[in-house]
């Protein structure tokens, strides 16, 4: 497989990615960032799968049920024909609860004819860091390791189970179920009770994909992005996770190479912002809780990341066993960014903590928590809004003042004072607004570079950044302003490859990036929007969708000569920056036909 042609599935308490010939290649039970039950995706060896085998007379297709994150995969050869709909269950229970067990389904589906196959079944538990033993039970098949810590998986099964476990030849002449979960059920799975499971889940994404606005153009690419967004949420605690996956490399064969099952500030509250504006109150509220349990002391300064289950520490470790997704080596566990310092996120936490406030009634104890937010990030700000840091790049080595940063300083303020002015909070309004404007006058003095003509990416250097073109989309700069509007093209001039963009072109601490970063692309097209080269911005949009994989999914990379998927996958940042550009175009258009019909 070249490309990352996988669906997800999943029930925001874990997920598995698909192959596009029905294999199981990477699924962490119980949880999101749990070690791996398999992992081929990062070891092809022994990473371990579950995966459906036929015969080269079968033709293979893929699509998700619409409205849903329901996988199916057709088999078809002649009359024979057979599909597989893949899910893992999550639907609503009495008391307003969800069934979200950690497990997934596969529904057999006959359509017609006898077809056959075989299924390899090779869990490899704890990142296959040991022996993984499968044995057949009476009502099971148990798979268990003991090598580094006991963990155990149960197969569950319609089939003969010693032709499962043996990969022997199966018929299919009427449907038939596998479910695999990380609990022994007391309740005897059956068939029946498969197919039940199947329909409530297909209820409950089609009533959440029902309250997401229907829109004139681009509506599926809304609704798959809004649907994978909803997927990276964890529904226990709130956080939103960067992407389902580790390890899958920017560059194939190099070591930019992370693990992404964690919840970024920055990233969560971009999705979150998203989200809300599709209409999903509860994915909002649910973060916005997130965010309330982490911070026990007012002035307590954010860390950049946590945990799903808040974790603060996320020591980062290599599983030097596994080979690498395509040999792309180290695998890590953990992430080290985690005690990075990176100013941006205030400004990007406080924009969301605005906008809920707006858009959303708050109650009095959340407004009170969230009040006591916006005073502890004002502080903090207030008090660091000078200093160097990392950057939203995560640069490892030394600290610099990024503009992007400054820029997002510059919008916790703002975001502030907007929130004081809603509670009549006016002597914290005039303790305010000098400190925005102090920054403000930072940025226009120091930002700007008068030889390269557009504001670069940190005070005094001459490199471009494509996060630079966020300052319009903050409020920070005006969409007319002569200086953004010389920014945006010379970012399109310096940075852009073939309709893709770098996010930078300066050496790092690994040297020139050689992929697109995807959510740059989608920036630089918003970017063109808001000046005013709509069919230009519309050109590189329709461009950049064509190299999403066969579902409509992006990963956090795009190589710029292949147009091949790379990096972890799928991306929230990719497709919250989709779905902005997209809405974008949709509403221009409808804005044009309504100008249109007054003019008749």
């Amino acid at each position: 497989m070249d490309n990352l042609d996988y669906g997800i599935i999943g029930n925001c308490r874990s997920a598995a990615l698909i192959s596009k010939t029905g294999g199981i290649d990477w699924c962490c039970l119980p949880e999101f960032d749990s070690p791996s039950v398999f992992a081929k995706l990062l070891d092809e060896e022994i990473g371990g799968s579950f995966e459906i085998n036929v015969d080269d007379s079968y033709t293979i297709t893929q699509k998700y049920q619409q409205y849903t994150n329901i996988l199916i995969t057709s088999f078809k050869s002649g009359d024979d024909h057979f599909e597989i709909h893949d899910f893992m269950p999550r639907y609503r229970k009495k008391g307003n609860t969800y069934h979200s067990p950690p497990e997934l389904v596969r529904y057999f589906k006959h359509i017609s004819g006898k077809p056959s196959l075989s299924v390899l079944y090779d869990p490899r538990l704890e990142y296959a860091m040991g022996t993984t033993d499968t044995f057949i039970k009476k009502d099971f098949i148990a798979s268990l390791t003991h090598d580094v810590k006991f963990d155990t998986v149960f197969l569950y099964t319609s089939f003969d189970k010693e032709s499962v476990v043996n990969s022997s030849t199966l018929e299919i002449t009427q449907d038939e179920f596998m479910l695999m979960g990380y609990n022994e059920k007391l309740l005897l799975p059956t068939t029946e009770r498969a197919y039940l499971d199947l329909q409530n889940t297909k209820v409950y994404w089609l009533n959440w994909s029902n309250l997401t606005p229907t829109y004139k153009k681009f509506n599926e690419e809304i609704s798959r992005s809004a649907l994978t967004l909803k997927l990276l949420s964890y529904d226990k605690t709130g956080a939103v996770l960067a992407a389902a996956t580790t390890s899958l490399p920017e560059t194939i064969g190099e070591v930019r190479n992370w693990d992404y099952r964690f919840c970024w500030i920055r990233d969560a509250s971009m999705v979150i912002k998203v989200v809300s504006e599709l209409g999903h109150k509860n994915v909002a509220r649910r973060y916005l809780q997130f965010i309330i349990d982490l911070i026990p002391d007012k002035a307590e300064k954010l860390q950049i990341m946590y945990g799903i289950n808040k974790e603060k520490k996320l020591t980062e470790e290599t599983l030097d066993h596994l080979s690498g997704y395509k040999g792309s080596k180290p695998v890590r566990i953990g992430n080290a960014a985690y005690h990075q310092k990176q100013n941006d996120i205030y400004g990007i936490l406080m924009d969301v903590i605005y906008e809920q406030m707006v858009k959303f009634s708050v109650d009095i104890d959340n407004g009170e928590d969230l009040w006591a937010i916006t005073k502890g990030i004002v502080w903090i700000v207030s008090n660091n809004w000078k200093d160097a840091d990392k950057g939203i790049w995560e640069f490892r080595t030394e600290d610099r003042h990024f503009t992007f940063s400054k820029v997002l300083c510059w919008t916790a303020l703002d975001r502030a004072i907007k929130v004081a002015e809603m509670l009549g909070k006016q002597h914290k309004i005039d303790k305010w607004e000098p400190i925005r404007e102090e920054i403000w006058k930072d940025i226009y003095d120091n930002a700007w570079n008068e030889e390269v003509g557009a504001y670069t990416q940190s005070y005094g250097s001459k490199e471009l950044d494509a996060s630079v073109l966020l300052m319009e989309s903050y409020g920070c700069v005006n969409a007319k302003d002569e200086r953004y509007i010389k920014t945006v093209n010379a970012i399109g001039a310096e940075l852009s490859n073939d309709g893709l963009l770098y996010r930078y072109k300066n050496e790092d601490d690994f040297g020139l990036p050689s992929s697109s970063f995807t959510v740059c692309t989608f920036w630089y097209i918003n970017s063109l929007f808001k000046i005013g080269e709509r069919k230009k911005a519309l050109e590189y949009f329709e461009r950049l969708l064509s190299y999403s994989n066969h579902l409509g999914l992006f990963s956090e990379d795009i190589d710029f000569k292949t147009k091949r998927l790379l990096g972890n996958f799928p991306q929230a940042y990719s497709h919250l920056a989709l779905i902005e550009c997209a809405i974008n175009f949709s509403k221009k258009e409808s804005e044009d036909e309504m100008m249109e019909s007054l003019r008749e």
